[in-house]
């Protein structure tokens, strides 16, 4: 509907957020315009400021407005237990939802040889000096269930193992709540052959 000027220009960068089409994007501007012009010059000013000072932590690489994030500056986490994540939103998510009091490293993505992403660009040389020093004892393995999750937690387990570090894999499969005949078959396998005892 519009192509040109300011108001085309705004529906068509809003479409870059993810999950946000063309549809999303036009009623969200108009909204910013119409009901919130208020709210959108506080979202500008946010976001500006947000992109100026918000970098990567220098230990977990996760996103940070100083070069130690809080996770990395707090003394009370242990040193020795690393939790691997493919995401700045991991870290959030798993510190949110599991009280995990170790250190995370943040991969920024995941082993992907056909997008050229590979191990230099996922900070895995970072990753093996932070294992050579002797401090971690067990890896915990976050990376996603999909091929390069996995692909990307075992060429890491091979890492780990050089050092003597355990690395564990999270478990995956069928969600609290989940009732078996709605689960695909890739996910109740893996649950089934992961099975525990109780």
């Amino acid at each position: 509907m519009f192509r040109k000027g300011l108001l085309g220009q705004l529906v068509q960068n809003l479409c870059c957020l993810p999950g946000v089409g063309p549809k999303s994007a036009q009623r969200m501007a108009f909204y910013l315009l119409q009901r919130d012009r208020i709210g959108a010059r506080k979202l500008a000013e946010t976001l500006l400021q947000a992109l100026d000072t918000i970098g990567h932590c220098q230990q977990c690489r996760t996103l940070s407005e100083t070069a130690v994030c809080e996770l990395c500056a707090d003394n009370s986490r242990d040193d020795s237990l690393v939790c691997i994540v493919e995401s700045p939103a991991d870290v959030w998510v798993i510190n949110q939802a599991t009280g995990f009091k170790g250190r995370y490293f943040v991969l920024h993505g995941r082993l992907s040889p056909l997008d050229g992403i590979g191990p230099d660009e996922l900070g895995l040389d970072i990753l093996e000096q932070r294992l050579a020093s002797g401090t971690v004892k067990e890896l915990i393995l976050a990376t996603n269930s999909t091929v390069e999750g996995e692909a990307t937690a075992y060429f890491i387990n091979e890492i780990a193992k050089k050092h003597q570090v355990p690395a564990n894999r999270i478990a995956h499969g069928v969600p609290m709540g989940g009732e078996l005949e709605f689960i695909d078959s890739g996910t109740l396998s893996h649950a089934f052959n992961g099975r525990k005892g109780i």
